[in-house]
C-alpha cells in the first residue's frame, strides 16, 4: 500500500512530529508499504529515505510565528502533488487548515485525519482557564468545533493518539474517531541507558552534588510547555529537596525561559541533544522527567522517559497524564506551580517506585495504524464508497489570524 502523509508540522529542526515522521518512514517499508511525506517547504526538494520513502517538500510561505515551519497555501499545488503521487491511502497531521484542501481533492484514496495537535487544550483552554469552565470555553470554540466535525465526516477515520483526547472529540460530534497510542524506538530507549557517571557530572553543571535529585525536561521552548511554570516547581521544591533540573530545549520562548531561570544555579538550559542514544542516555540518568504541557496529544518525551524506566511528573490532563497512569509517576493539577513542586517532592523521596510498564513499540504502533489503513482502503474498493467536502468548508476565521497557526 503506498501511503502518503500530508504533514504540515513537518520541520527538519521540529521535534515530536519530526521524530514521528522518521520512524515512519523506517518502518513503513518493512511493514511492505511505501512512504510519502508531503511537506511544505522553502522550494520543491525530494529527499530519499530509502528504497521506498521519501519526503517530498512543496514551495511554501515560512510561517510567521516559527520560521522553522512554512504553510501550505497553494492547493491546486498540494493536489498535483498527490494526482502524481496517486496514493492508497492519505494521512493529514494537522486539525488546521490543510485537512479541508486534502478533502476537496478529487482523488478516489481514503483518508484520515490525525490529531497531532490539540488546539483547544493548547489555547483557549490554557488561556482562560483558571476563569472559565469547560463548557463555556466550548461554547467559545464553536467555530473550530463544527470545522472539525465537518472535517471528520469528510474523512475515513480521526486518529487520537489518546483515550482523553478521543473522548473529547466524540463528545464535540466527531463521528469516525479511534485511539491508536504512538510508540517509542524501544532500540534505544531502554532502562540499560542509565549512566550514573553521566547523571553526576548533569548535576555538577547543576552545581550540585551527586546525592541530590536529578530532573529533566524536553521540549519544545513554546509558551504551551510551560517551562517558567517548571522552574518555578523546581525551585519551590528545591527548598525542601536538594535537586537540579536540566532543560534540553529551542524555541521562541527562549528569553522568556531564561529570565524564569533568573540566574539559579541549579537548573541549566542546553540545545536540544539530537545524537539518540547520547539523549536516551540523559533521559535514562535521571530521576524524574518532568513535564508542563496539558495539551500534549501523545507526549512522546514521557513516553521515552517510560521506555527508560523513569518516572515522569506530569499534568493531569491531556496525553502525558497517560503516562504517569500506566507506571510510575506523579500527576499534578494541571497549570499550578504549587501543586507541581509538591509531586516533585512526594516523587524524589519515594523509597521505591513501582517498575513503570513499558510503552509500546513504535514498529507495534504503525504495524496497527497501517492494518487499518489497509482495512478501509479495502472497503473501498469493494464498495466504491467516495466521501467529498465541500467546497464552502473552509471558515475565514481558520484562514489566518485567530489562534496564530491557522494556515496549516
Amino acid at each position: 500500500m503506498k501511503i502518503v502523509d500530508v504533514c504540515a508540522f513537518y520541520s527538519p529542526r521540529g521535534g515530536g512530529v519530526r521524530t514521528y515522521v522518521e520512524q515512519k518512514l523506517a518502518i513503513g517499508p518493512q511493514l511492505g508499504h511505501e512512504i510519502v511525506i508531503l511537506a511544505p517547504g522553502r522550494n520543491h526538494a525530494v529527499i530519499e529515505r530509502g528504497e521506498r520513502a521519501r519526503i517530498v517538500t512543496i514551495p511554501s510561505p515560512r510561517l510567521p510565528v516559527d520560521h522553522k515551519y512554512h504553510y501550505f497555501d497553494d492547493e491546486a499545488a498540494l493536489h498535483r502533488a498527490l494526482d502524481n503521487e496517486a496514493p492508497d491511502f492519505v494521512e493529514v497531521s494537522s486539525p488546521w487548515r490543510s485537512p479541508s484542501l486534502v478533502a476537496r481533492w478529487q482523488g478516489a484514496a481514503p483518508r484520515s485525519l490525525v490529531m497531532h495537535a490539540d488546539p483547544l487544550a493548547a489555547y483557549l483552554y490554557r488561556w482562560f482557564g483558571p476563569v472559565l469552565s469547560r463548557p463555556t470555553l466550548d461554547r467559545m470554540g464553536e467555530r473550530f468545533w463544527d470545522h472539525l466535525r465537518k472535517l471528520s465526516r469528510a474523512f475515513d477515520l480521526t486518529v487520537c493518539a489518546n483515550d482523553d483526547l478521543a473522548r473529547r472529540m466524540i463528545a464535540g460530534g466527531l463521528v469516525n474517531v479511534a485511539t491508536h497510542p504512538m510508540g517509542v524506538d524501544d532500540t534505544i530507549f531502554a532502562p540499560g541507558r542509565r549512566d550514573p557517571a553521566l547523571r553526576a557530572e548533569l548535576l555538577r553543571q547543576c552545581s550540585l552534588p551527586p546525592s541530590a535529585g536529578l530532573l529533566i525536561a524536553v521540549g519544545r521552548l513554546a509558551p504551551e510547555k510551560r517551562l517558567p511554570m517548571l522552574i518555578e516547581a523546581a525551585t519551590a521544591a528545591s527548598r525542601r529537596q536538594p535537586l537540579g533540573l536540566v532543560i534540553l530545549g529551542e524555541g521562541r520562548d527562549k528569553r522568556a525561559v531564561r529570565r524564569a531561570i533568573a540566574g539559579n544555579p541549579h537548573i541549566r538550559l542546553f540545545a536540544p541533544e539530537t545524537r539518540r542514544e547520547r539523549y536516551a542516555a540523559i533521559l535514562a540518568s535521571a530521576d524524574a522527567l518532568l513535564h508542563g504541557c496539558e495539551a500534549e496529544t501523545f507526549c512522546m518525551a514521557a513516553a521515552e522517559a517510560r521506555a527508560c524506566g523513569v518516572p515522569v511528573i506530569v499534568p493531569d490532563r491531556g496525553g502525558a497524564s497517560d503516562h504517569a497512569r500506566g507506571g510510575a509517576g506523579r500527576c499534578y493539577a494541571s497549570g499550578n506551580p504549587q501543586a507541581a513542586a509538591d509531586a516533585i517532592v512526594a516523587l524524589l523521596r519515594e523509597t521505591t517506585l513501582p517498575q513503570p510498564s513499558r510503552p509500546r513499540s513504535n514498529f507495534d504502533h504503525f504495524a496497527e495504524l497501517f492494518d487499518a489503513y489497509a482495512a478501509l482502503a479495502g472497503d473501498r474498493r469493494l464498495f466504491g464508497t467516495d466521501q467529498g467536502l465541500p467546497a464552502h468548508l473552509d471558515l475565514p476565521g481558520l484562514q489566518s489570524g485567530g489562534l496564530g497557526l491557522a494556515a496549516y
